[in-house]
């Protein structure tokens, strides 16, 4: 934008100068030929007078020596003697003889000047004075040149302006954009200040009343959400009440189990709902901290706001558990189910609950689309760059693979749970593929990039300070 702004002022300033310095020149060319002209006729006709009281040669060079540029001052007698070196042309000097006519007119080299002087006796004499070329042109270079410096002076300052102008609107335009994109990326603590042009002012104060109302609304949604799943403790406890009452039933212990489980998952919920709105990758609240440097002393709080903590796990034990859960809702369906696991290490750049709503949404899909019996595996893989989750099932596999990523579009499913495991593997950098199986079912692949390894921090002496997760470069 500042170099589009540059190049109007420029185009402008230039064509401007151009429209004035054009005429201009060709005016003090004009001058400069008109006042040698003048001179050299004012220079013949102050020789006249003289020659009407005298035609002694020597007198008359006398007199033409007391002018300016007398070296090209010629008489031309009645007699035929000339004194000086003539540069008019014969025909001229006749035509100004005979026809007693005062001549001015351009030759080549310069510019002629015939002035007729009639003498007692009826006789003519002319007076001739040449102005050459450089005299017509004498000074218009430097007129030129300083008018040409000033029109570049002028188109530079237009230009330098146009560009500070400029600069400003775009200082402004790449904060805005920086925060609608910080914002857009979930840190919903970004404001911006007002500045630049009035636009952009407004533009920047409708930004922040829009952040302040999107926090709003997310404190009253996910509030809402705490409520509703707090509403669920009731049924929950009669579930609980009920078990009690099946003690020493051989089912007792599994729905004591499933019901602690479910227990477990709905605190989860409520706290992750009324965590603060400084909110991660997935949508978890995450803790706000500031910058700390090591100091002579101490250590001192150098950051001017909150920073949130970046997440990690381990995928391989989040799957583990997740698995486990879901392995006996799996035995009561008679679903054989597998678990494959690599022992190599698996740090993604993801929470625990992340990487937990993931195997939940996928296995879940499993127990919400296929048969009861129907066999269903989970693998944890470790490549050199990323850690692959493997969900994959003997059923009726999914025929559209590309719709089933959309939300609502697939017939009689919602689409969220493989939006979720998507969404999470494109946060740490990852893809998600869906293919049919080995067995004919689904076999979907989650791959999350590998977070980067923790770096320990040293004070002053080399004493290892608390690692911190350094954020992998996209």
């Amino acid at each position: 934008m500042r170099r589009s702004l540059a190049g109007v002022a420029l185009a402008v300033t230039s064509m401007v100068a151009l429209s004035f310095l054009i005429p201009l020149g060709a005016l003090v060319m004009s001058l400069v030929k008109e006042q040698s002209v003048t001179a050299a006729e004012q220079r013949a006709a102050a020789l006249a007078p003289v020659l009407t009281l005298t035609t002694d040669p020597s007198a008359l060079r006398e007199s033409a020596a007391g002018l300016d540029a007398a070296e090209h001052l010629v008489i031309h007698l009645p007699d035929a003697q000339s004194l000086g070196d003539s540069q008019a042309p014969v025909k001229l000097l006749e035509r100004a003889q005979q026809g007693r006519e005062s001549i001015s007119q351009k030759t080549p080299g310069g510019w002629i000047c015939l002035q007729p002087v009639v003498l007692p006796g009826d006789r003519v004499a002319v007076i001739e004075n040449f102005v050459p070329d450089e005299e017509l042109t004498r000074g218009v270079k430097a007129s030129w040149a300083v008018m040409l410096l000033l029109a570049v002076g002028l188109v530079g300052g237009s230009v330098l302006v146009a560009d500070r102008l400029g600069a400003k609107v775009v200082r402004s335009s790449k904060k805005l954009a920086q925060a609608s994109h910080t914002l857009g990326q979930g840190n919903l603590d970004t404001r911006v200040e007002p500045m630049g042009p009035k636009e952009l002012r407004d533009a920047g104060i409708a930004f922040n009343a829009m952040a302040h109302r999107m926090t709003e609304l997310l404190a009253i949604e996910r509030e809402l959400v705490a409520d509703l799943s707090h509403r669920l403790r009731t049924p929950l406890t009669a579930l609980h009440l009920a078990s009690e009452r099946m003690a020493g039933t051989p089912e007792s212990a599994r729905v004591e189990a499933a019901v602690h489980a479910l227990e477990s998952e709905l605190q989860a919920i409520i706290t992750a709902a009324r965590t603060p709105l400084a909110v991660g990758p997935m949508g978890h609240g995450m803790r706000s901290a500031e910058t700390e440097t090591e100091t002579g002393t101490g250590r001192q709080a150098t950051g001017t706001g909150p920073a949130p903590e970046c997440p990690r796990c381990e995928a391989a034990d989040v799957v583990r558990r997740r698995t486990a859960f879901w392995a006996v809702l799996a035995e009561q369906q008679n679903r054989p189910c597998s678990l494959d696991l690599t022992q190599e290490p698996t740090a993604v750049g993801l929470s625990d609950d992340d990487i937990a709503a993931v195997v939940d949404a996928l296995i879940g899909n499993v127990f919400s689309h296929t048969p009861p019996g129907t066999a269903f595996g989970v693998r944890v893989a470790r490549t050199a760059q990323a850690v692959e989750l493997v969900v994959e099932d003997s059923g009726p596999g999914i025929p559209e693979p590309d719709r089933a990523l959309s939300r609502g579009s697939s017939t009689g499913s919602s689409g969220l749970g493989l939006d979720i495991a998507r969404r999470a593997a494109a946060v740490t950098g990852g893809t998600m593929r869906i293919a049919h199986g080995p067995q004919g079912g689904a076999h979907i692949t989650v791959v999350f990039a590998l977070a980067p390894p923790l770096r320990p921090e040293r004070g002053p002496r080399g004493s290892r300070r608390r690692a911190r997760w350094w954020p992998r470069k996209r």
